[in-house]
């Protein structure tokens, strides 16, 4: 259980003990998700009470959630876990919530992946970015979203026992959403900074996980969407309108339209991203969702049309 987690919450999940094991742990991260981004807000001093439970604060939340990439599937769930978790505490602690924050809140009924293929200066931009922080984490969080197409759920929950580094060889595990574990193999592009990392004193070497913070052992997905906002931060004046709207997950949409230009078949992406089905067969149709062609595609194309 995360110690940082208020009693509240702590309360609810004890609440949730008759319910499977995989249900559990899904309504604890997501609340423990929604913890980390409650106590960031101005005002609440870094801890979680009730009477923040408002109905903006969550409309803003799920907000967050949709433009750092989540699909509407999952702010459904996330909403959902919100609501009993709401109405629990009105039951259990009558005065301190007095109506249910999620009633009259809407999340578009669409579950569409809209491609993201980063163009030329976004490519140049973001990997300069990471240059100018200087952070062999940084470095690390950003090639394994770049040149391994990671989610942040897979790096954030990374751990040591799942990595083979070392000087030639680069090879980890990875697959904590939804439980389907794959293990890819590393570009040198990733396996140099992460084993950088990884030998670091950036790091403690007392965690399970790979990536930590100072807060706790495990850099939270939170943090690293909150990281990446950092990191576009450097941008300057004329390099923002370029960089401004992208999220972290537009970099594992950008690496399986690379993959498919490098001549990668979409059961090859499939695998390597983790796009699979419960019976863990790839799932070829989100894949193709993620490598849509678009206008601009073809426009590059046309000049390669011949009449013969």
């Amino acid at each position: 259980m995360n110690e940082d987690m208020p009693q509240l919450i702590h309360d609810y999940l004890a609440f949730l003990k008759g319910k499977a094991p995989t249900t559990q742990d899904a309504y604890a991260r997501i609340l423990n998700q929604m913890n980390q981004w409650m106590t960031q807000l101005p005002g609440h001093a870094g801890s979680f009470r009730l009477t923040q439970l408002t109905r903006t604060a969550v409309g803003a939340y799920l907000g967050e959630l949709k433009d750092q990439g989540y699909s509407g599937s999952h702010r459904k769930r996330v909403k959902a876990v919100i609501s009993s978790f709401a109405q629990w505490a009105i039951d259990q602690h009558p005065g301190e919530l007095s109506r249910n924050p999620v009633h009259g809140l809407k999340v578009q009924n669409e579950d569409k992946v809209v491609s993201r293929e980063l163009d030329a200066e976004q490519r140049y931009i973001l990997p300069l970015l990471v240059e100018r922080e200087d952070s062999l984490r940084a470095a690390a969080i950003f090639a394994l979203g770049y040149w391994a197409g990671c989610r942040v759920s897979d790096i954030s929950w990374l751990q040591t026992a799942a990595c083979a580094l070392g000087p030639k060889v680069g090879r980890i595990t990875v697959g904590h959403k939804g439980g389907k574990q794959r293990e890819i193999d590393l570009l040198n592009e990733v396996r140099r900074p992460l084993y950088q990392y990884w030998h670091s004193a950036q790091r403690n070497p007392d965690s399970p996980y790979v990536f930590t913070s100072q807060r706790q052992e495990r850099l939270t997905e939170a943090g690293i969407h909150h990281w990446f906002r950092q990191l576009k931060q450097l941008a300057t004046h004329a390099e923002w309108p370029f960089i401004a709207s992208v999220t972290f997950h537009d970099l594992r949409h950008d690496f399986a339209h690379r993959a498919r230009q490098a001549g990668w078949q979409l059961e090859d992406i499939a695998y390597y991203l983790g796009h699979s089905t419960s019976q863990n067969i790839p799932n070829l149709q989100t894949t193709a969702r993620y490598i849509q062609v678009n206008r601009q595609a073809i426009k590059a194309k046309l000049h390669l049309l011949t009449g013969e």
